[in-house]
């Protein structure tokens, strides 16, 4: 069942689960991530909206725990400027195919 952004929660998850960190401690119990940097970030969200077209919510629901909304809006407005993405008519964000 979709949830009112769009994205279901099974999409939600796998697409969570393609978004890479750095690793800095892993043992049985626990591993830790290092949060990503603004170049990090952009290139995450970049690979994301390569999968498929997204409103800043919907990222912003996979990315929860990694990135803050204004991280995210950050990142969305370098890409943009760079030209690797664009604003649908509908509103959401969508990466250029190169």
């Amino acid at each position: 069942m979709k949830s009112n952004n769009g994205l279901s929660p099974e999409e939600i998850q796998e697409l969570a689960r393609r978004v890479r960190l750095k690793v800095i401690h892993e043992d049985g119990d626990v591993m830790l991530f290092t949060a990503p940097n603004e170049e990090e970030l952009a290139s995450i969200v970049k690979e994301l909206l390569s999968y498929k077209s997204m409103s800043l919510k919907e990222i912003h629901m996979i990315l929860s725990g990694i990135a803050s909304e204004d991280k995210i809006r950050k990142a969305l407005n370098t890409l943009l400027e760079r030209g690797e993405i664009y604003i649908g008519s509908n509103g959401k964000y969508i990466a250029v195919n190169i």
